[in-house]
């Protein structure tokens, strides 16, 4: 008798991990209250650290958690707590369940992390370093970033370039069709609002950081990533991430190490990203961790798409239904 063969199962699903704005006190708080294995994640990331980080994350001041340093590696502890109940609590297998992982700027580590790419402990590390490299990179009140909203890439990269004037302004995050965040020297971000008007920009939304990320100002924090992703064992991804500044899947760990350190001057090409996704076969996605921000862009980017966010016990309920968990 011939061996019976297995059933070919299409998997449909892509993780996604949250970035820098998401962040708000008391996040991961219900996760932990009502899971070990949450509460376990919070408590490795203070180890990790040296500090009761979590006691930030759940009961601020709201401007100790939103500092870089602190805001990267909290909002990274919030996404694999939820990752830990799903699979210690209810038998997520990422392998199985999940074709593509992919992350918003920090989020990129979250996502390494849930794939196994990186310890706990060193992407807590690593983000606390970046954050603190990233604000360090350039001086306050020297750099600025503003979203443009109403235009797509083709116009940003003409406002940035008629902005430019000699400073640094460059495209930082092509967010969705009509969401383009440009970042760079703050006089050529206060030229943009009037240089877009003539270019139908509808609104240029100052945006309230502390320094003008992914540029190319923020090359000796990429210089800093460099020196510390070299010393970090970094082990091939269960699924493929589908990197920021490639917007196309990476296995390899020498691929991903560059990418990374690519990444802090890079665009982040969400838009770009999500269009992969769906293109290669993707119909649901689950934003892991704090706020719903990237779900968002991900149903204006494609219609297609079913996007959820998973930060509370409830929205793991809703997960399990719906991935046979």
């Amino acid at each position: 008798m011939a061996p019976a063969r297995r059933k070919l199962v299409i998997v449909t699903v892509a993780f996604v991990f949250p970035g820098q704005g998401s962040q708000d006190v008391g996040m991961g708080r219900e996760l932990a209250e009502n899971f070990k294995s949450a509460a376990e994640v919070f408590a490795e990331v203070d180890e990790a650290l040296g500090e009761k980080l979590s006691q930030v994350i759940f009961e601020g001041p709201k401007e100790t958690l939103t500092l870089t340093q602190n805001a990267q590696p909290a909002l990274m502890a919030v996404s694999m707590a939820v990752m830990r109940v799903l699979e210690k609590d209810f038998g997520l297998n990422l392998r199985d369940k999940v074709r593509y992982v992919a992350g918003h700027s920090l989020g990129e580590y979250s996502a390494l992390a849930a794939a196994g790419s990186f310890s706990l402990a060193d992407t807590a590390r690593l983000l606390r370093l970046r954050g603190l490299a990233m604000q360090a990179a350039v001086p306050v009140g020297q750099g600025a970033m503003a979203a443009l909203l109403g235009v797509g890439l083709d116009v940003a990269q003409t406002v940035a370039a008629e902005a430019a004037q000699g400073d640094v302004c460059q495209v930082a995050n092509d967010n969705e069709p009509m969401q383009v965040v440009l970042s760079g020297h703050k006089s050529a971000i206060d030229r943009v609002a009037e240089i877009g008007k003539k270019h139908g920009v509808r609104r240029a939304v100052p945006l309230p950081v502390s320094a003008p990320f992914h540029c190319e100002m923020m090359q000796p924090a990429a210089d800093a990533m460099a020196e510390a992703l070299a010393q970090v064992d970094i082990k091939p991804p269960m699924v493929p991430l589908i990197a920021n500044v490639l917007a196309g899947p990476v296995n390899e760990p020498a691929d991903i190490r560059n990418l990374l350190v690519e990444q802090v001057t890079g665009t982040v090409r969400w838009r770009e990203t999500v269009t992969y996704m769906a293109e290669n076969g993707i119909t649901e996605v689950y934003e892991i961790g704090a706020g719903k921000v990237l779900a968002g862009l991900c149903g204006r980017i494609d219609k297609s798409i079913k996007a959820m966010s998973v930060s509370a016990p409830a929205d793991i309920e809703a997960v399990r239904t719906a991935l046979g968990l």
